[in-house]
């Protein structure tokens, strides 16, 4: 189940997994329970689907969105927003980050260390099983040690996001999630939650359900 408790939640994965997908809705439910919530985008590695593209409208939700300066929102620059570490660090706010997909954006992750290890911060690695990086056991395995290693810190719980667009069925995500549940118990980690859109809300999943809406500009 989600545990709301922590106070950093990071997401990483492979590429075109849902992780920001994710993040922002994460943040958006954060907000209904705290009062001082904030996203930190740290995606350095792809111009595309990042959490920046929603600052407008996650500041009139009162949500904090962590950017880089303005003049540089568009860049292909690998630019962190240099008041990261402290959101990741103060007390009065719950602090979600969007990191890149693959091992550059797990290294990312991993430079903040100094910030994170001083928390209680909690890394979700989010699979997708029908992506062609992610769709084994042996392949989910391998990226999340590897992953892991990178960004210098532990995965604390798998996040099952089973979706191929809009052809989604209830069968794909319960296939999905059998995949996932393998590795959960091959690695010793427990399965957070599985995304589903809002259509779906009456599909009996094996793990909680975590309603999501599209915010990205293309089906993730």
């Amino acid at each position: 189940m989600i545990n709301r408790n922590h106070k950093v939640f990071a997401f990483i994965g492979m590429f075109g997994s849902g992780k920001t997908e994710i993040a922002l809705n994460l943040a958006i439910d954060m907000k209904k329970i705290y009062e001082k919530v904030a996203i930190a985008d740290i995606d350095v590695i792809s111009p595309y689907f990042r959490t920046r593209d929603e600052r407008e409208n996650l500041k009139k939700l009162g949500i904090v969105p962590v950017l880089p300066p303005e003049r540089f929102l568009n860049a292909d620059l690998p630019i962190i927003p240099p008041n990261v570490g402290g959101y990741i660090e103060n007390p009065e706010f719950k602090t979600i980050l969007d990191v890149g997909g693959n091992d550059d954006g797990a290294v990312v992750l991993g430079s903040l260390n100094n910030f994170i290890k001083k928390v209680d911060t909690a890394v979700f690695f989010v699979i997708n099983p029908y992506r062609p990086f992610t769709d084994s056991r042996e392949k989910i395995i391998g990226h999340i040690r590897r992953l892991s290693d990178k960004a210098r810190t532990e995965v604390s719980y798998l996040v099952v996001n089973p979706n191929i667009m809009d052809e989604t069925t209830p069968e794909n995500i319960l296939k999905g999630e059998k995949l996932v549940k393998e590795v959960s118990e091959e690695l010793g980690i427990p399965v957070a939650f599985t995304a589903v859109l809002e259509k779906f809300s009456d599909v009996d999943t094996i793990y909680e359900k975590f309603l999501i809406k599209r915010y990205m500009k293309v089906n993730f």
